[in-house]
């Protein structure tokens, strides 16, 4: 138990404050798979469950955060908050040799649950989340989406009903 406490320091101590990549162990899979069931599973319960100590699990945990592998947030489901409208959004870009570039700025924008490049008829394609109805949804469209320039064209689809939609509440700009 001893050593397990001092290997967990060593392992935070050793990591630089962000990695570029980690690979995961068995334990790394474990507590994530603990907090993606319970993302408010206290420490001793998931030390208990993985047979470590808490110790080790703050290390483990710290070091999983910090090197950017795990985030833990509040999740809301999209469908049962009458505000929120969900949509998928294809882009087709001007210019392929930017979409690196278009894609670091699609993804910065407040609305945007998370980005992709993709093979297909699109470019990049995005899953938006707005609050304020089809509104809101006209407003990301027509003014947020445009400001990031070199866009040709864009189709998007509302999402009427999803199952197992878990997403972050959007930011209000």
């Amino acid at each position: 138990m001893l050593l397990e406490i001092i290997d967990s320091y060593f392992l935070l101590w050793r990591l630089p404050l962000k990695e570029k990549e980690r690979e995961m162990d068995p334990l790394d899979k474990g507590l994530i798979n603990l907090l993606t069931r319970d993302g408010r599973m206290p420490v001793g319960k998931i030390a208990e469950s993985l047979d470590i100590t808490p110790p080790t699990v703050r290390a483990r945990l710290d070091a999983l955060f910090r090197s950017g592998v795990l985030r833990v947030a509040g999740l809301v489901n999209a469908f049962k908050n009458k505000e929120l409208t969900v949509a998928i959004v294809g882009i087709c870009l001007e210019r392929h040799q930017e979409l690196d570039k278009k894609l670091e700025q699609i993804s910065e924008l407040d609305q945007i649950h998370w980005a992709a490049v993709v093979t297909g008829n699109y470019d990049i394609i995005v899953e938006v989340v707005t609050t304020g109805g089809m509104p809101g949804l006209y407003d990301f469209l027509a003014g947020a989406l445009p400001q990031v320039g070199g866009i040709r064209s864009t189709d998007s689809f509302m999402v009427m009903k999803a199952k197992g939609k878990w997403i972050l509440y959007p930011q209000q700009p």
